[in-house]
């Protein structure tokens, strides 16, 4: 995984790298297709995202994007939350 797209958590998924807090569905559907790629990242810990969303954070959310890594370190737009 490219520094770049680092964050506070990293996991191996069946051959997948998953960078951050990454949401359930989105490793599901992943691992449903399985595109060529190193694996999913959500760089840095945005509010709203499975992990910083909970009553401290009093339902504050902001927008961020799953991006797929792809193997040459490149990144496409996966999903998209807001």
């Amino acid at each position: 995984m490219p520094q770049r797209f680092g964050s506070c958590h990293t996991a191996l998924v069946q051959g997948y790298v998953i960078e951050g807090h990454v949401p359930a569905s989105d490793i599901r559907r992943l691992l449903k297709d399985r595109p060529d790629a190193l694996g999913l990242a959500v760089p840095s810990m945005p509010l709203g995202s499975p992990g910083m969303d909970g009553p401290a954070y009093e339902g504050r959310r902001h927008p961020y994007q799953v991006l797929l890594i792809l193997k040459d370190g490149s990144a496409q737009v996966f999903n998209s939350y807001s």
